[in-house]
């Protein structure tokens, strides 16, 4: 699997004694609710699986702490602690995501000419039984024709109009570069000139590989790699407007989205577990490797940006994924939603150590 997990106590975790996760009781009903009322999560390749989860879900459902003090022994009760081990001793690694805010009309003009898509009726999953041949095993989705089931079209084409008249258009962005970035967080809030909120979140891709605008900059040597960010790609486009779109597809992926109200301002979107995102406290993980609903802690000693200068040392719940994050100690923590939240989350690129929580029964079958 390309590590271990290897058993440390509490003790062992920095910063535990300062955090407080009573933020993640909520979310961790909600997780509780999905597996008993709609279907598990998939056991990724650690061999955690909901059954597993379930008696901390039980547990949290019954718990009520008064304190971050009883938050913290709640879990010291439940749970074992394991820091994860990838082979070769390389650390781990943590970005961070979250939800754009985009100012949008319901009809196009010469200003909002920017269109969020929602999911083509001709888009089809793709498994190995129905998977054409010339399509590599990494397309999740191609498009359905007369003549069979090939690719469907890629960010150019679809930018280029290959879906103009069908009726798709959730609403019309002012900018491409806002839409694009939309697609890179998997979601975003919609501002409509009347200030109504409406939310769309990820309901398919077009299937092609997601290639990192970023990496690309580095590569030609338009940004220091250890100046990248999201902020700076945000420039480099601003300053390079005849570039943008050479730029922009190559990244083939696109990707498509369903819409939602906006319940409650301080929850995320309904994100891979379907339950909300948490800000602070989610995480996005490899979900080939972990499942759902598992509570890790992350301590990324030169991650200070997102607590007042202290380094990150939180306990967060596994409820996203993502196609950049691979691998067994590498997650994407989820800001919060606007503006302030795309500040935070843009320089985010740092070493971290990963510790998963592991309910005590199943614990017991990791030494």
């Amino acid at each position: 699997m390309g590590f271990r997990l290897r058993p440390v106590g509490f003790d062992a975790l920095p910063g535990w004694d300062e955090d407080d996760p009573t933020p993640l009781f909520p979310a961790l009903a909600r997780c509780r609710e999905h597996i008993l009322t709609v279907k598990p999560y998939r056991t990724g390749e650690s061999g955690l699986s909901s059954a597993d989860l379930m008696p901390l879900l039980d547990a949290a459902a019954r718990a009520n702490p008064a304190s971050a003090a009883e938050a913290r022994a709640f879990f010291e009760a439940e749970c074992r602690p394991f820091l994860i081990e990838p082979d070769q001793g390389a650390r781990g690694f943590v970005t961070a995501f979250y939800e754009p805010e985009v100012e949008v009309a319901a009809e196009p003009d010469t200003v909002f000419r920017f269109p969020f898509y929602q999911r083509p009726d001709d888009l089809v999953d793709l498994d190995d039984a129905n998977r054409p041949a010339d399509l590599d095993s990494s397309y999740l989705f191609g498009r359905r024709t007369t003549d069979g089931i090939t690719a469907y079209p890629d960010r150019r084409a679809i930018d280029q109009g290959c879906l103009e008249g069908r009726g798709l258009e959730i609403a019309w962005a002012k900018s491409k570069v806002d839409v694009f970035f939309a697609h890179v967080q998997g979601a975003a809030r919609l501002r409509f000139p009347d200030g109504r909120l409406k939310r769309v979140t990820y309901a398919a891709k077009a299937g092609h590989p997601f290639t990192a605008i970023g990496k690309l900059l580095v590569e030609r040597g338009e940004i220091p790699m250890a100046e990248i960010s999201m902020q700076a790609i945000r420039a480099w486009l601003a300053a390079h407007p005849d570039e943008v779109d050479e730029l922009l597809w190559q990244n083939r992926s696109y990707i498509f989205f369903r819409e939602a109200e906006v319940e409650d301002t301080s929850l995320g979107p309904i994100a891979a577990a379907k339950v909300p995102l948490v800000a602070g406290r989610s995480l996005a993980v490899d979900r080939l490797i972990h499942g759902f609903g598992y509570p890790f802690f992350i301590h990324a000693e030169s991650l200070t940006r997102l607590d007042e200068g202290k380094p990150f040392a939180r306990l967060m719940l596994a409820l996203e994924t993502g196609t950049a994050i691979v691998g067994p100690a590498r997650g994407d923590i989820f800001t919060g939603s606007g503006d302030e939240a795309g500040e935070l989350a843009g320089a985010v690129r740092n070493a971290a150590d990963f510790y998963i929580l592991v309910p005590k029964q199943a614990a017991s079958r990791f030494g």
